[in-house]
């Protein structure tokens, strides 16, 4: 399993992954760049409540942007691991540009 908990957050592939409410941040407050995810909607599957619509940002850390400015990416998926995984290679990738 990818997640372990570490330092008091839970990490994915070694970036921290923190939840609050229905937004998950992933990634490091410190790197340039972190993923917010939002879930949208949920659907109840074999009776657990599982995220559906999941909308993805790539959002950059810089704090002299304006809040609208900071998003470098959205997009709407489906299920939780989808939104996750297409965040996990913006996140790289932006990573590896910067």
């Amino acid at each position: 399993m990818a997640a372990k908990k570490k330092e008091g957050f839970l990490t994915y592939k070694g970036k921290p992954l923190v939840r609050s409410g229905n937004t998950i941040y992933y990634g490091n407050m410190g790197d340039p760049f972190v993923v917010v995810i939002q879930i949208s909607s949920t659907k109840t599957v074999n009776d657990i409540e599982v995220a559906d619509r999941v909308v993805v940002q790539l959002v950059s850390t810089d704090p002299d942007l304006r809040p609208r400015d900071r998003i470098v990416k959205k997009g709407e998926k489906r299920g939780l691991y989808n939104a996750i995984d297409i965040g996990k290679i913006w996140l790289e990738r932006a990573e590896k540009n910067s």
